[in-house]
Formats: C-alpha cells, sequence, structure tokens
C-alpha cells in the first residue's frame, strides 16, 4: 500500500470490552496522538507516548495472522492521521468488519460505510464538552439511512452528567437514530448508582462496563 504510514501505540488480541459488540474476540489497532484532554482518560500513554511509525502493509500482515475476527481501531484519537483512511479501506476489502472508535470532536465524512463508528458525546465532567463536534450528529442520521451500524457512547463521572447526557439523548432523540450506550467512570460513579438513574428515568439505553477492566484489572494495556 502506498499510504501514510501510522504512528502507532500497541497491537493486541483481546476481547471487545466496550460497545454493542463486548465480548467478541477483537484485533486493537490503537494508533497514538490524540487532540483532547479528558480527565478521566484511561489511555494517557497514546498521547504522552510518541508510539512507533508502521507501514499499512505492516499493520494488515500482522491482522492476516489472527483470521476471521474483527477489528476495531481506535486510540488516542485515529482520525488525526491521514494513514487510517485508506487503512480502514484495506480492511474492508479483506473482508474484516471494522470499528472505529473516535472522540467526536473531527468529522466523520471520510470514514467508508461498512466502518461501525462508535462515536463519543463528550460530557461536561470530561472537560471536553465544548469539543463535541455538533455536525457528527446530523451525519450519523445520514449514515444510518444508507445502512450503517454506528452507536454512540457517553462515558459518565456524574450524576450531572447523567442527566446532561439524558437531556442530549432526548432532544435529538438519538436513540431513533442509533444504539446509546451510557458508561460509568468507576469510582467517581459507582456503576450501581448508573443503574438506579437508568432505571427510574427509563432511558432506552444500554449501560455498559468496561468488560476488559474487570477481566483484567491489575492490566492497563494490552486488554
Amino acid at each position: 500500500m502506498g499510504s501514510e504510514p501510522l504512528r502507532v501505540t500497541e497491537l493486541f488480541y483481546s476481547i471487545q470490552g466496550e460497545s454493542t459488540r463486548a465480548g467478541l474476540p477483537c484485533l486493537f489497532i490503537r494508533l497514538a496522538g490524540c487532540n483532547l484532554r479528558c480527565t478521566f482518560c484511561d489511555a494517557r500513554y497514546t498521547w504522552e507516548e510518541e508510539g512507533h511509525l508502521m507501514a499499512a502493509a505492516e499493520i494488515l500482515a500482522w491482522v492476516e495472522q489472527t483470521p476471521a475476527v474483527m477489528v476495531e481501531l481506535t486510540g488516542g484519537e485515529p482520525l488525526l492521521q491521514e494513514g487510517v483512511y485508506p487503512l480502514m479501506e484495506a480492511l474492508v476489502e479483506a473482508g474484516r468488519t471494522v470499528l472505529l472508535e473516535t472522540n467526536g470532536s473531527l468529522l466523520l465524512d471520510r470514514v467508508p460505510d461498512p466502518v461501525t463508528v462508535i462515536m463519543d458525546v463528550k460530557c461536561p465532567d470530561s472537560g471536553m464538552a465544548d469539543r463535541n463536534l455538533n455536525d457528527n450528529l446530523p451525519f450519523l442520521r445520514r449514515r444510518q439511512r444508507r445502512g450503517c451500524r454506528d452507536e454512540i457512547k457517553f462515558v459518565l463521572s456524574s450524576e450531572a452528567d447523567f442527566h446532561w447526557a439524558r437531556r442530549l439523548v432526548e432532544q435529538e432523540d438519538l436513540t431513533a437514530t442509533v444504539p446509546v450506550l451510557f458508561s460509568p467512570v468507576r469510582p467517581l460513579l459507582a456503576p450501581t448508582d448508573l443503574a438506579g438513574l437508568l432505571l427510574a428515568s427509563r432511558l432506552p439505553v444500554r449501560m455498559q462496563l468496561q468488560l476488559h477492566t474487570l477481566l483484567w484489572p491489575d492490566r492497563d494495556r494490552g486488554v
């Protein structure tokens, strides 16, 4: 492939810990660099360390060693690197199910339709709510009409975050467009407290816990 090399933090094979695909085997391509600084960031090393340069062909060769497994591009923020677009195309052409986890601050207009976008909407306690790109919500609606299988994720640090997210979900009728997931930042928001808030509100969103942190609580990389 003639695309630009990518700066990679880590490549690993694990269990998908989040999204509606949680529990499935997954190959993770974690790219370096991020344009946001969320207060709860659990992958600071993606922007504190440089990572290493890899050609797309090298990454694809690594993927090919584990056939018939879905692939997720994550970060950091994958869309900061120009080389991610031809890499996504190549993974789709290779017949892989491809997920893209993105922080919602960059336009999604160049993401191939077969790629499932898992887009964060940043809540106030993240410190980054002003970086949400509002144009992405109508864009996800257009992708959905084309048959895309995207998802929206809210990471919640407090009850105030929950009510902020609930209002946005209701105002934008997000659950009519895509699956919506609420994830608590432990220990700032206890999972039982989030469960209680969801039950009381009857909001039709999916609560999720980071499965990989439950399986491997002593590891913060490679899972």
